[in-house]
């Protein structure tokens, strides 16, 4: 399998991007396409001392960058010699099995959409990322990719969220719930509640009904189903309070010696918890709807979470999901 990576989208390119795809060439089986300016390029890996590991991955070379500032509309127009651009086009012309990318979202979004194309059927690509929670992790769809959304829209978004956690994540009859400010049927503003007919009245979903965010962490579903807004709101939340949760864990540790004696004693589940609690650990997210795999890795990402990442587009393509959602998406057209 070939995976093409953008080799300058993110805070930490290129550098970590590199580590990452070394590692995950040796670990994974995979090879490794980047996206970006070689001379760059060459440079970082032989700063990092992975100059053989670089010379094995084909080098798509391109001397523009697409910031996390630019207009998402520019990877089409004035970026359109960037390292994500020339990237997504490579993947549309059967150049590499899957495109990854820790860059501007609103721009890959856009780009996965525009020049990778959509599932047809699809009315619009959502983003996809996968949490912890304390029991089985749960997917939010849609986890930003659109902020203004139709009821149909959510419709698919539970479908496509649905047929993913049940191909690569292995949940048998994943539950779907829908995001709102209550889980009575009738709470919510119009949008939620014609969404919650549709999705009541598909077959094939396991429809569980409205779910309240403060039970989302405790396990009540597998896919959070939401429009772009609030589900990128329900994400950083999330995200934000899982790391603030564990550093006010390591100060109590860290507070007296009589603490510190007690967290060496529970220092193997201490890091269980950390492990588990860590988003870093399932790399990013899938873009679901575009025709081919594509994925947004964390916009800060380094080694470690490259290498996850890359492990999930690879796990994800393997699984024939793209072609699963479009199997589903067919049948409801019927």
């Amino acid at each position: 399998m070939r995976i093409i990576v953008d080799g300058f989208g993110g805070d930490n390119a290129p550098g970590e991007i590199l580590l990452g795809c070394a590692r995950a060439m040796d670990v994974l089986g995979i090879d490794i396409s980047v996206s970006g300016d070689k001379d760059k390029l060459l440079r970082s890996a032989r700063e990092l001392g992975i100059e053989g590991s670089f010379n094995k991955m084909e080098v798509l070379h391109c001397t523009d960058v697409l910031t996390m500032e630019d207009d998402p509309e520019s990877v089409l127009k004035s970026k359109s010699e960037s390292s994500m651009a020339v990237g997504m086009q490579a993947l549309r012309e059967g150049r590499g099995d899957a495109f990854a990318s820790a860059g501007n979202s609103g721009a890959l979004a856009f780009g996965a959409t525009m020049i990778v194309k959509r599932i047809k059927g699809v009315k619009r690509i959502a983003f996809a990322p996968v949490l912890p929670t304390a029991g089985t992790p749960f997917m939010i769809s849609d986890g930003g990719a659109n902020v203004v959304c139709r009821a149909d829209m959510l419709l698919q978004f539970g479908i496509m969220g649905s047929v993913y956690m049940e191909k690569v994540m292995g949940v048998r009859s994943p539950r779907v719930g829908l995001v709102n400010v209550g889980t009575e049927e009738h709470k919510g503003d119009d949008l939620r509640r014609e969404a919650h007919e549709l999705l009541k009245g598909c077959g094939g979903i396991n429809f569980i009904g409205n779910i309240e965010p403060r039970d989302i962490p405790y396990g009540v579903c597998d896919v959070a189903v939401a429009d772009g807004f609030t589900g990128n709101t329900v994400l950083k939340l999330y995200e934000g309070t899982a790391l603030a949760m564990m550093g006010m864990v390591k100060d109590i540790f860290k507070k007296s010696l009589k603490n510190k004696l007690a967290a060496g004693m529970i220092y193997g589940d201490l890091q269980g918890l950390k492990k588990n609690m860590d988003y870093n650990s399932y790399g990013g997210a899938p873009l679901i709807g575009a025709s081919k795999p594509v994925f947004k890795m964390h916009g800060n990402a380094r080694a470690y979470a490259v290498q996850s990442a890359l492990k999930l587009v690879r796990d994800c393509t393997e699984s024939g999901f793209v072609e699963a959602i479009a199997a589903e998406l067919g049948k409801k057209e019927q």
